[in-house]
């Protein structure tokens, strides 16, 4: 974990390129093995941001243990960063949604996170 959800109305000529690019990215900014990442590419032709189909992006991320308004900064500034270099998408043209579902709530290898670790986090 975590989800990292990208939806752009930036077509691009190489997605699964992108796609793995973005995963290694994603797991560097946010510090978690490449292993737990999951991203997703979403080409929406017809997001529009302020009104225009200028280029435009929206990114959810859900992560555990490592959200935090501090965090977030850092990541904001990252992520908007790769985008203008990547997608040509400038800062003012989208959201980045950050959210930590908390350990129970997220199910993986038939069981959930707050079981693997031993608890909910701290």
């Amino acid at each position: 974990m975590p989800s990292v959800e990208l939806k752009t109305n930036v077509r691009l000529a190489d997605p699964k390129a992108f796609a793995l690019e973005f995963s290694k990215f994603s797991a560097a900014t946010l510090n978690k093995p490449e292993a737990y990442i999951s991203v997703n590419y979403i080409y929406s032709e017809f997001l529009t941001f302020g009104g225009s189909l200028d280029p435009a992006l929206i990114l959810v991320i859900h992560s555990l243990d490592n959200i935090s308004p501090a965090q977030n900064e850092v990541y904001s500034k990252a992520f908007f960063a790769f985008f203008k270099e990547k997608l040509g998408v400038e800062d003012t043209r989208g959201y980045v949604s950050f959210i930590d579902p908390g350990r129970a709530n997220i199910g993986y290898n038939s069981t959930t996170f707050e079981t693997i670790f031993g608890g909910p986090s701290k």
